[in-house]
């Protein structure tokens, strides 16, 4: 599989996000205000940026509200999330949440020009089936449907949704100019949320400060800009499968951070959920052959 800039970027913006499940488990500020400062923090950065070197340029209409709505949508998926993760076990959390695959399959077969590939469908199947064995099969047997299940799920459809619109939005606007857009919404509409929700603005302790730096750095700007880079070049599909592939990541850095167990059960769903999506970039027909062939 040849490494172009579009899948370079997406694997950058692949291991920016893989840190942040570490950083919720933390706790060290509540999931609604974690979010918003996420949001702000990171167009505090890149607002000066793009006004100083002129990179912002102002979209139609239309598109104004389309990347205000992305950072509604987005800021929502991840203010649920965090809420999923800080009320539940991250692994119920991170399971449900990454069934976005499969909603952004359905939307993009109902709503896009580009119809997934019957490898898109074979590599989800594939790879949802190497999460639940990342996860373990005895996991299924302990789901609470309570409201962190269905803000889990939400979060995953939510997302579906974001990754959509930003498609279309990014066929006719820069990314410096969606991101900035998209941010300056989210940052508005959650911090009015928390106000009315009567959140902590205040009162971390400076590790707490620092965490919500860092993921307004890594997890947000550098992350963001990287997969809105890949989005814009690639398809909606592909985008939202590689994402999966986080969960492997941050297993690794749960192993060396937080101490967590890596079993061999684990090992296994891993290099399962990564052939399936190696199975999304195969563009010829799928064989056993010809699956681990250079294209």
């Amino acid at each position: 599989m040849k490494i172009t800039k579009p899948r370079l970027a997406l694997i950058c913006g692949i291991l920016c996000i893989s840190i942040f499940p570490i950083l919720i488990k933390l706790k060290l500020a509540p999931g609604l205000i974690s979010a918003f400062y996420r949001m702000t923090f990171a167009a505090i950065l890149l607002v000066p940026y793009v006004l100083i070197t002129k990179s912002f340029k102002l979209p139609t209409t239309k598109f104004i509200l389309l990347a205000a709505l992305c950072g509604v949508l987005f800021s929502s998926d991840v203010a649920v999330w965090n809420i999923a993760i800080q009320d539940s076990s991250a692994t119920q959390a991170s399971l449900l949440t990454n069934l976005s695959p499969l909603w952004v399959g359905i939307g993009s077969f109902f709503f896009l020009k580009i119809k997934p590939a019957t490898n898109f469908w074979i590599g989800t199947a594939v790879s949802l089936f190497g999460m639940i064995t990342l996860v373990g099969f005895s996991f299924f047997m302990e789901l609470n449907f309570d409201q962190a299940f269905l803000f889990a799920v939400l979060s995953g459809i939510l997302y579906s949704i974001y990754l959509l619109v930003s498609k279309k939005v990014l066929s006719d606007v820069d990314v410096l100019s969606f991101m900035t857009i998209s941010l300056l919404a989210s940052s508005i509409y959650l911090g009015i949320l928390c106000y009315c929700l009567d959140q902590p603005f205040t009162g971390f302790s400076d590790t707490g400060w620092f965490v919500l730096v860092l993921q307004a750095v890594i997890c947000q700007l550098c992350a963001w800009l990287s997969i809105s880079y890949a989005t814009q070049h690639m398809r909606a599909t592909r985008v939202s499968l590689s994402l999966l592939s986080q969960a492997v990541i941050t297993s690794i850095l749960a192993w060396l951070f937080l101490e967590e167990q890596i079993t061999l059960q684990m090992v296994f769903g891993g290099i399962i959920l990564l052939l399936g999506i190696r199975i999304t970039f195969y563009d010829k027909t799928i064989s056993f052959k010809n699956l681990f062939a250079k294209n």
